[in-house]
Parts: C-alpha cells; structure tokens; sequence
C-alpha cells in the first residue's frame, strides 16, 4: 500500500466527490495517512499540499450501522460550530458508500495538540497544564449551555429515563463479556441503581469529554473538541462525572490506560467540581453518583477488552494487563458511591 493510499481512504475518488460538491476547495492532487487515536472510527488527514482536512469513516469491514453514525457526527459538529463551542469546520457528509466504501464526513484540519499522557503535559509546568484542565471545564460548560431547540438537535437523543438506560445498556455490555468473577462489580451497579439521580435539563452531551479528544493550540486554548461519536442528548452531568474520573490519580505505575491526572499543576477533583458549578450554575450535589457511574462504565469497557484479549481476538501493547486494572475500577466506584452516599 503506497503511503498516500492508506486503507479506507482513495485520495482520487476523495477529490472527484469534492470537485463535484465543493468546486475549487480542492487545489491539487490529494494525499492521505491515517491519524491514529480516537475510539474506533477511522480518521485521515487529507491535504492538496496547501490546504488539510480531515476524514472521518467507519472502521474496515462489517460494522452495526448505529455503532459508527458518521450522520449523527456530522449533524453535531455542523450544529454547534456556529456557536461557541470549538469544533472543526464541517465540510461535507457522504453517503454513498461508492465513494470510500462506507459513508464518512470531511472537515477542516484544526491544528493542535492532544495531551493523553502525564507525560506528555509535564514540560507545559504545572501553571499551563492548570489553565489548560480548567479552560476543558469552562469548554464543557460551553457545550451545555447550548440550547439543543435553537440549533435544532430537539431529535438528536431521548433524554427521557437516559440514566436508567445507560445503567441498563452498561449492564448488558457487561453481561456479554463475563468470563470471571469481578468482585464488586454487581453490587456497584445495583447500589448505581438504587440512587439513581434526578437528572437536570437536558443538554448536548459528548459521551467521551477528556483531555485527549480535544485539541489544544499553543497558547493551550482549546482549539476543537473532537471524537463525537458517542454524543446524543442526555444528562450533562454524566460528561462531569467522567472529567472527574479522569481527574484521579490511579496509583497504578505504568498503567496501560493513559491518564494526566498526575501532572504536575493537574487540578484536584474538588476543584474541577467547583469550577464546573460555578460556571453553570448547577447542582452538582450528586456528582459522587456520576463519577461512580463513569468508574463502572469504564470498569467494563476494561472486561471487554481484556474479554476479546483472553479469546486472541485483540492485540497490543498493554492488552496483556487491561484485566488487573478492572478490580481497581470498581473499587474506585464503591468507593466514591460510598462517599456520596455518606455526605447525604
């Protein structure tokens, strides 16, 4: 495979389509490579040797249709750029499965850094890496202060009873990769369960909000949220109570799941917590209840992958320790629910 020809992606076809519904965006022939990272849909960088888009497709070979909506992507970034929420610039939505194979999107190339690791946040020193974690809580109240009805995304979820569905779909996920005994992890969702919140007014959640699916420029702004293929209308504070987990230091050394909560100037929970309310006004009085959730909504997307690992059907760095880090999970989850539950 030439290195302009990555798999998924004809450059040739690319610009024809492009040509055709964008005349003159294109200036030249198109290269392509893959970026790596995101959840599972592929994306590319595209570029005529002046300007760069970007691609967004499903995976190769046979995918559930609702599991990769490049639509529903598309729509969300194509309603919220106008607002002042940063996202890319959408460019055009494809369809036809002639064209790539699979239907995809394109959109503008924003430049910027995706922070995944301590590590890599490290050399920004401890007063950046600040600024940088608390302007991802102020983006985050950006996006849930947008009106869905006035960027017309009324449809784009089913707020109703969302907390109760996601507990159930969770459940479900988890009863398809149960192949050991996880102590703990029945009585966290049953304990989740029982104290389900009241959720507040619903608003555009991202489903994946972190530091690593945004990008962030040079002057550690954020340039663009990216990875919306998990967004729907729901509970905002479900996007909380993940920022929040992410936020605490897992005490693991080498951990194959990537965190920059110990960084150096990282903020605490408490502080994340406080900001976000501050800012939008909420009662985030059951916050302890969404960061639990997140802790066991991760618990088992950690059992699925150590479930495909135990049966040969996922390979790679750090697959091998995916399984020890699941108890750790719970833990943190019947931990934190306790807490919660303590303060009230």
């Amino acid at each position: 495979m030439s290195p302009d020809h990555p798999p998924g992606l004809d450059p040739d076809r690319l610009r024809g389509l492009l040509d055709t519904e964008r005349p003159g965006l294109v200036g030249g022939p198109l290269t392509g490579r893959l970026i790596e990272g995101g959840r599972s849909n592929l994306t590319y960088e595209v570029t005529d040797g002046t300007s760069r888009w970007v691609v967004r497709r499903p995976p190769l070979g046979h995918v559930l249709a609702t599991a990769h909506d490049m639509k529903r992507e598309h729509r969300v970034i194509s309603a919220l750029h106008p607002t002042n929420v940063p996202v890319p610039r959408p460019v055009l939505l494809c369809e036809d499965e002639e064209v790539l194979g699979a239907p995809f999107y394109v959109m503008d190339f924003v430049e910027g850094t995706p922070y995944r690791t301590a590590e890599q946040l490290a050399p920004l020193g401890p007063e950046r890496t600040r600024d940088a974690v608390l302007g991802l809580v102020d983006t985050l109240v950006e996006l849930h202060a947008v009106d869905p009805a006035e960027v017309g995304l009324t449809d784009f979820g089913r707020p109703e009873g969302f907390l109760d569905r996601q507990l159930r779909r969770w459940g479900k996920q988890l009863d398809a990769s149960r192949n050991r005994d996880l102590a703990g992890i029945d009585e966290l969702h049953t304990a989740l369960g029982r104290e389900l919140p009241h959720s507040p007014a619903p608003t555009v959640v991202h489903g994946d909000y972190r530091l690593d699916n945004v990008l962030l420029g040079e002057d550690d702004h954020i340039r663009a949220i990216l990875d919306w293929e998990m967004s729907t209308l729901g509970d905002p504070l479900t996007d909380l109570g993940l920022l929040v987990m992410y936020s605490v230091p897992l005490g693991l050394p080498d951990s194959p799941v990537s965190t920059t909560a110990t960084a150096p100037g990282h903020p605490d929970p408490a502080e994340i917590v406080e900001r976000y309310a501050a800012r939008s006004g909420r009662d985030v009085s059951a916050v302890s209840w969404y960061t639990a959730f997140a802790w066991f909504k991760l618990a088992v997307i950690l059992e699925g992958i150590h479930y495909r690992y135990t049966l040969g059907q996922t390979l790679g760095h750090g697959f091998d320790r995916i399984g020890e880090l699941v108890p750790v999970f719970i833990e943190h989850g019947l931990t934190t629910l306790r807490q919660g539950s303590g303060k009230g």
